[in-house]
């Protein structure tokens, strides 16, 4: 799983690191927001870590991001800041917990254990229509999309495709069997349909065609939705 830890203090992130990694977490190690916020934007994240007080904003605003953008992952605040307007900020802005330092590494780790528990049950139990990956939503159930918290109109075309890749999401789905799957026919090499549908449903994604975020282009192979 991955954890993004944000501490102002070296020393404490590193702390921390140490006793993440012992029990096989990937970290994402950041001493200030703006390069949190961008791993945040471009990574799969599991938990959030935050400090209050780090450069350039503060772990409120990165925790009202995280929301903002529809994530759902569990954010732990562990912070210097220990008046209870402060914890009860964290919380209102959807923190999952509140530690405040001094702190007990291992008591740190179970938290964050207990945490990525209840979440994933969660999932497993509630959200077995939903899938989310980086602020896109796709409820399979209702035949919905949204990116970050905003509805996307795709055709019901655009939509199975979209599903499709999604639950798919890591492996290389190449044009023939994505053209077989949503359209139930025969797939023939001189067929551009899925690469026209793949284009509109990034300009509806507002993809950077050069470097998109969502769906990207193995050459020669097909197309993918990564983890």
């Amino acid at each position: 799983m991955n954890i993004l830890v944000l501490k102002k203090k070296k020393e404490i992130a590193d702390l921390v690191e140490v006793y993440l990694k012992n029990e096989n977490y990937n970290v994402y190690k950041f001493y200030n927001a703006k390069d949190a916020i961008e791993c945040i934007d471009t990574t799969h994240l599991d938990m959030a870590i935050l400090d209050v007080m780090v450069k350039e904003t503060d772990g409120f605003e990165i925790c009202r991001y995280i929301r903002k953008k529809g994530l759902k992952f569990p954010i732990i605040m562990l912070t210097a800041k220990i008046e209870d307007k402060d914890k009860i900020t964290g919380l209102t802005l959807g923190a999952d917990d509140y530690i405040t330092k001094p702190f007990n590494p291992l008591e740190l780790l179970a938290r964050v254990k207990s945490a990525l528990r209840r979440y994933t049950l969660y999932n497993d139990k509630v959200n077995d229509d939903i899938i989310e990956i980086n602020g896109l939503v796709i409820n399979q159930k209702e035949h919905k999309c949204e990116l970050y918290d905003k509805e996307v109109d795709l055709t019901p075309t655009e939509f199975s495709i979209l599903l499709y890749l999604a639950l798919n999401k890591g492996k290389v789905v190449s044009s023939e069997e994505l053209f077989e799957k949503v359209w139930k026919e025969k797939y023939f090499d001189s067929n551009n349909t899925v690469m026209v549908h793949i284009r509109r449903l990034r300009e509806k994604l507002n993809e950077d065609t050069k470097k998109p975020k969502f769906i990207k282009t193995v050459w020669g192979v097909g197309y993918k939705i990564e983890d």
